[in-house]
C-alpha cells in the first residue's frame, strides 16, 4: 500500500484506521479539486452557463490526464443533455366568501409552472385538502377515495402518513417504512399523484421537520429559473400550477374558511381519511420566460479486462452543477457549491485517477463508468436523462454508487462510522458492511431517514429503473473528538450552508474524511466489479420488480 503524504497524517493520529486506506486515495487531492471546482472562477456551476464550460472541460481534462477512455460510445466524454429553462413569475389569490386573501410570494408561498406555454391561468378553482395525497394499494391506502378532482386545487401534506403501531404507540415500520419517508412522501410525487388525478393545481404544506428543510430552501430554489428535460410532450399531463404554501399560510387560509389545521392532519393520518372540501376557491396566473437550454453530462470508461464481462457496467456518480451565480442577492452572489457537490466531484475524480492506475492490485474485470450528471439541483435531470436513454444497457448495469456527502462532514478528519441512507436494501448493503468491518469501521444507519434523502440525489433515477443503487453520507463518530461533534457539524451546514453562498471552502478543511470514505466507495465498488454475482434488490423492497421486470427484456 503507498501512503500519501496527508495521509501519513491521519494514520499517525489514527493508527486504528491504518489499514482503512487500501489504495493510493489522496485527501491532498481531492482537496486540490475541491478548490479548483469551489472556486469563484468557475461561477457556482450553473448549467447552461460559462461555469458549466470551464467545469466540462476541467473534467475532461482530468479524466484523459488518468488515461481513461470516453464514456460515450461515440468517442466522446459528453452526453448531450436537452433542456428547456422556465422562469415562472407568479400571482396567487383565495377567495373565501366575500374575503380574499393574496399570499405574499416567497413569504407566503412559492409557484410556478412547468408547461412551456407564456401564460397559465387557474380561475376560481374549488380548494380540496387531501391530506397526504396517497394512493398505495400494498398498504391499502387511498387518501382520493371516490372524489373527483379534475380542475381542483389539492392542498395537499408532505411526507408519509405517520402510521401508528397500535401496541406500541410508536410509528410503524411495517407502513411506509416507518420513521423513514417514502417515494410517496417526496415532493415528486404528490405532484404527480395531482397530475395523474387531473388536478389543476397542487399546492404542499411546507413544515420544516417532514420537509426535511426550511422554507427558504423551497424560495431560494423555486423562485428562479427551473429546469426540465426538453422532450415532446414531456409535461401535457403534469399539473398546470406546483407551488408550496408555508404552515403560517395554510393555518390563516383554513382558519378564515373555518377549518383547523391541526385537526386536519391528525384526519389524514387514518385509513377512512376522505379529502375535505374546503369553502375557499384559488387563483393563479403564472407567467412564463423559456429558453432551451443544452447542457452536458460528462462520462469516462474503464474498460473491464475479461471478454466475458467486461460488457457488464457499474456505474459510480457524482453531480458536477451547482446553483451559479444570483444577482439579485447583496455581496456574494455565487453559490460555489463547495460540499454540495465540489467535494464529491473531486471525491470521484481521485477514485477514477486510483481505479485506472496501472499500480492498482488489479484492473476489474467488469466494467466501470465514471458518471458526471449534470442538473442534479434542478430534479436530477442529468440522471434522469441518461436513465431514459443510456449509453449502456440498463439490463447489463450492475449497479450505481453515487456520491454526494449531504453535509461537510467529509471534509474534516476520519470517522469509526460511515452511513448508509435510505432504507431500500440491496445486497450492496452487505458488501459495504463487510468492507466496512474490514477497514475497521461501522455502518450506521440512515439518521435522518425522515428526510427521504434517498429520494433526492442522482442514485435515485437508477433506483426507478431497477438499477441496485447505493448513497452514503460520512459518519458522526470523530476519531479525536468529543461526542457529538460530527452531529454539531453536520447540523451546522444544513442551518447556515445548504445551498446558500456560505457553502465554500474553508481553511479548516483537509479532506481526510473525504480519502476515508473515498477508499470505502472503491472497495465497496470493486468488490461488485469482481464478484461471481450481480447485486440484488433484496425481497421486500419497492425497486426489486422494476430489477425483475428490467433483466426480463
Amino acid at each position: 500500500m503507498k501512503i500519501t503524504p496527508w495521509l501519513l497524517l491521519t494514520i499517525f493520529a489514527a493508527p486504528a484506521l491504518a489499514s482503512a486506506n487500501p489504495s493510493e486515495i489522496s485527501a491532498a487531492q481531492i482537496l486540490a479539486h475541491t478548490k479548483i471546482l469551489a472556486s469563484d472562477e468557475f461561477e457556482g456551476r450553473a448549467p447552461a452557463s460559462a461555469g458549466e464550460e470551464k467545469t466540462i472541460n476541467y473534467l475532461i481534462s482530468e479524466l484523459k490526464k488518468v488515461g481513461l477512455q470516453p464514456g460515450n460510445p461515440d468517442g466522446t466524454y459528453i452526453q448531450q443533455v436537452p433542456m428547456i429553462g422556465i422562469t415562472s413569475k407568479a400571482a396567487a389569490n383565495f377567495t373565501v366568501g366575500g374575503t380574499t386573501i393574496t399570499p405574499a410570494i416567497v413569504n407566503d408561498y412559492i409557484a410556478l409552472s412547468r408547461h412551456p406555454r407564456p401564460t397559465i391561468e387557474v380561475k376560481d378553482s374549488p380548494l380540496v385538502f387531501v391530506g397526504y395525497g396517497v394512493v398505495a394499494p400494498e398498504f391499502g391506502w387511498d387518501d382520493f377515495k371516490d372524489v373527483d378532482v379534475r380542475g381542483k386545487t389539492v392542498l395537499i401534506l408532505i411526507n408519509d402518513p405517520p402510521v401508528l403501531e397500535p401496541t406500541t404507540g410508536q410509528l410503524d415500520q411495517k407502513i411506509f417504512g416507518g420513521k423513514a419517508m417514502t417515494y410517496y412522501g417526496r415532493w415528486t410525487y404528490k405532484y404527480e399523484i395531482a397530475s395523474a388525478r387531473g388536478a389543476a393545481a397542487c399546492l404542499i404544506i411546507h413544515e420544516t421537520g417532514p420537509a426535511g428543510y426550511p422554507f427558504a430552501v423551497v424560495g431560494g430554489s423555486w423562485g428562479r429559473e427551473n429546469f426540465d428535460l426538453d422532450s415532446a410532450n414531456q409535461n401535457a399531463q403534469r399539473v398546470a400550477v406546483e407551488g408550496w404554501l408555508t404552515l403560517e399560510a395554510t393555518k390563516k387560509l383554513l382558519a378564515t374558511a373555518g377549518q383547523d389545521f391541526a385537526t386536519l392532519k391528525a384526519a389524514a393520518a387514518r385509513r377512512d381519511f376522505r379529502p375535505v372540501a374546503i369553502a375557499a376557491h384559488a387563483n393563479f396566473t403564472i407567467n412564463n420566460t423559456t429558453r432551451q437550454v443544452a447542457s452536458k453530462n460528462v462520462l469516462a470508461l474503464l474498460p473491464g479486462t475479461d471478454p466475458q464481462r467486461r460488457h457488464d457496467y457499474l456505474i459510480y456518480s457524482a453531480h458536477w452543477d451547482a446553483f451559479g451565480t444570483n444577482f439579485n442577492l447583496v455581496g456574494d452572489q455565487i453559490l460555489n457549491g463547495a460540499a454540495d457537490n465540489a467535494t464529491a466531484v473531486g471525491m470521484l475524480l481521485e477514485l477514477a485517477r486510483v481505479a485506472a492506475t496501472p499500480s492498482a492490485d488489479q484492473r476489474w474485470p467488469r466494467s466501470c463508468l465514471f458518471f458526471f450528471p449534470t442538473a442534479e439541483e434542478k430534479g436530477l435531470l442529468g440522471s434522469r436523462y441518461y436513465a431514459e436513454h443510456p449509453l449502456y444497457p440498463l439490463s447489463q448495469t450492475l449497479a450505481n454508487i453515487n456520491l454526494e456527502p449531504l453535509d461537510s462532514n467529509n471534509a474534516y478528519g476520519p470517522t469509526r462510522d460511515i452511513e448508509v441512507v435510505g432504507s431500500n436494501p440491496s445486497t450492496i448493503d452487505d458488501i459495504g458492511l463487510a468492507v466496512a468491518a474490514e477497514q475497521g469501521r461501522v455502518i450506521r444507519a440512515d439518521t435522518d431517514a425522515e428526510k427521504g434523502y434517498y429520494y433526492r440525489s442522482d442514485h435515485f433515477e437508477f433506483a426507478k429503473v431497477g438499477v441496485p443503487a447505493y448513497f452514503t453520507r460520512s459518519g458522526l463518530d470523530f476519531i479525536g473528538q468529543p461526542e457529538g461533534y460530527g452531529l454539531k457539524l453536520r447540523v451546522a451546514y444544513l442551518t447556515n450552508d445548504y445551498h446558500k453562498v456560505t457553502d465554500a471552502v474553508r481553511p479548516d478543511w483537509t479532506m481526510v474524511g473525504a480519502a476515508q470514505n473515498t477508499a470505502f466507495l472503491f472497495e465497496v465498488g470493486r468488490r461488485i466489479a469482481t464478484a461471481t454475482v450481480w447485486p440484488v434488490w433484496k425481497s421486500g423492497t419497492e425497486f426489486k420488480s422494476r430489477r425483475d421486470a428490467l433483466l426480463k427484456k
